[in-house]
């Protein structure tokens, strides 16, 4: 089948930069914005993606921003990308990714760093009556946040939009004192769950006592009429706006707010402005729940409140468009690119990190053969579930159809090319489903002299193409190289590579599951074949992260059980 784009796959952005440093211990280097990525399933059933700059300063004062999506959103979509046929309109609303990148631009002189947090079901308030121990778990999901940075990170920002607020209350119900590595709150349209009765607003004033470096954001709008087909939204005690003056009217009993309007908005700031709720009047009656967050720089002017306004204004228009990514794609083979052979001469001699870096920068690019593109149907069964999914009929090539070479890498350089085609890499199970779905199945052909030279490299490829050659050309082919796979054996080992397959006629692979080697080492016989982070399970779209993570499904995909980290 041809490759088609996911409404649930991770969105990215082909810009060019310079090489960066090396990611963090458990990074990769995203395709984008000269990022670095990590991702991993916390507490069992909330996915946290965390993003650093690829400039990232360990000698510079570090803030990080804990995001928690909205309800209904993943955080695909809450990152954000640019419109694309076919892509779900989620991805064009919140753009946080986006934000934080101008907030870097901003402040140069600190690291920021980005933690979006996704909970199973896609809801926290849900997820918080899911868990009875929902505030300890919150705690230790923030710590852990922490731990992932280098040298840590004693400046966090809570914040997060709609349901998002669920997991910042369920922080402060935690303990009666908020940390003081806290150094912001910020509710995008999120306070509903403000409650006196729980001493939210004690908390709060509290904290924001303690340091005048603290400031408490909230982003409102009157939503008390707005209405869907011809139905009110919000009850007669809910909403945002409700919520707000529940806070205010707490505040005000032990401080001050100065009320002013500008246009739209009616701000009420107190504590030499340490404390700011911004709330617009809504004169059209109209839903303006993620307008505020995206469309009017509301997560910049939450996260700059107190400080000098370099960026742009609240209420539009964007501040940060030229930072947003673009869907995700295979990009065109260019008129321009050479041919298999060609390049893999000229990084014959290259030291082994130019080397990763050129074959990501080619790839990238668009420089794989056609065939690739048009991606194998597999489908499978497991506890009365069926589902299929979509993986490259042969592995990763540069070059053309007619001029292409096999080309192993190692596991980061396929990760960031992964990210950046919307695509996952394979399990073990995945890998034997591929076998036996396989039109093509040709003998394992091992060698022995300079396993790691890329003149082996092209002479293995060579002796698996005198075998193809045999068979019709785009069918899916399996047996010919060991597969670079995710597994739950990655957490025995940090910085390795797990490899498993090159299986034989019989069925048999010559390489059981191994994570013997470090994560830089590639030889001849390593090869990259890409699935499709969409999958359609019992007739429903899904997101193979969702899957793999799911105790239910993650049969379909998985012979190790749950898998909670799904990338390097």
């Amino acid at each position: 089948m041809s490759y088609r784009l996911s409404p649930l796959v991770l969105c990215v952005c082909f810009i060019p930069a310079g090489r960066c440093a090396d990611p963090p211990p458990g990074f990769h280097r995203s395709p984008f914005f000269n990022e670095c990525v990590r991702e991993q399933w916390v507490e069992g059933d909330v996915r946290v993606l965390i993003n650093v700059s690829g400039t990232f300063d360990a000698k510079l004062p570090t803030r990080l921003v804990i995001f928690a999506t909205p309800n209904g959103n993943s955080i695909e979509w809450t990152l954000g990308c640019g419109q694309a046929p076919g892509l779900d309109w989620h991805f064009e609303i919140q753009h946080v990714a986006a934000q934080i990148r101008r907030l870097r631009e901003l402040t140069p002189n600190e690291n920021i760093v980005l933690a979006c947090l996704e909970p199973e079901g896609l809801a926290w308030p849900a997820w918080r009556k899911k868990h009875a121990d929902a505030p300890a778990r919150v705690r230790r999901i923030v710590d852990w946040a922490r731990e992932q940075i280098p040298l840590g990170s004693n400046r966090v920002t809570l914040t997060g939009h709609s349901g998002g607020g669920s997991f910042t209350f369920a922080f402060l119900d935690a303990a009666d004192a908020i940390p003081d590595f806290v150094e912001r709150i910020a509710f995008l349209d999120s306070n509903y769950s403000y409650d006196d009765g729980k001493q939210h607003g004690d908390k709060l004033f509290a904290w924001l006592k303690g340091d005048t470096a603290r400031k408490l954001s909230v982003i409102a709008y009157d939503d008390r009429e707005i209405t869907l087909n011809g139905k009110r939204v919000v009850g007669s005690d809910g909403g945002t706006y409700r919520a707000s003056h529940r806070m205010m009217t707490r505040f005000r009993k032990d401080i001050p707010l100065t009320e002013s309007k500008e246009g739209d908005l009616v701000n009420h700031l107190g504590f030499n402005s340490q404390l700011a709720f911004r709330v617009h009047q809504n004169p059209g009656n109209k839903i303006l729940h993620t307008a505020l967050v995206g469309e009017m720089n509301g997560l910049l002017q939450a996260l700059t409140e107190g400080e000098a306004n370099t960026w742009g204004t609240f209420g539009g228009p964007r501040a940060f468009s030229k930072l947003v990514q673009q869907a995700p794609r295979i990009p065109p083979r260019p008129a321009d690119a050479i041919g298999g052979r060609a390049f893999m001469q000229s990084i014959a001699n290259m030291p082994r990190g130019d080397r990763e870096e050129a074959i990501a920068s080619e790839i990238l690019r668009g420089n794989i053969p056609e065939f690739l593109r048009k991606f194998s149907k597999i489908e499978v069964k497991s506890n009365q579930h069926a589902a299929t999914f979509d993986v490259m009929p042969d592995y990763l090539s540069v070059g053309s159809d007619a001029d292409f070479v096999r080309i192993p890498m190692n596991p980061l350089t396929a990760q960031r090319i992964a990210d950046a085609f919307g695509c996952a890499l394979p399990t073990r199970k995945i890998v034997d489903d591929v076998y036996r779905n396989a039109a093509a199945k040709l003998e394992p052909i091992p060698l022995t002299e300079a396993r790691e030279a890329v003149s082996t490299f092209i002479q293995h490829h060579d002796l698996i193409e005198k075998q193809r050659l045999s068979e019709e050309f785009g069918l899916l082919v399996a047996g010919v190289k060991k597969d670079v796979v995710i597994s739950n054996r990655l957490n025995e080992k940090a910085n390795r590579v797990a490899l498993y397959g090159w299986h034989k006629r019989d069925g048999a692979p010559i390489q059981p599951l191994t994570v013997v080697h470090v994560d830089w080492y590639v030889d001849y016989s390593h090869g990259v074949r890409l699935m499709s982070r969409n999958i359609t399970v019992d007739g429903k779209p899904r997101d193979v992260r969702h899957v793999l993570q799911s105790a239910a499904l993650c049969g379909l995909l998985s012979d190790e059980g749950p898998i909670l980290r799904p990338s390097y």
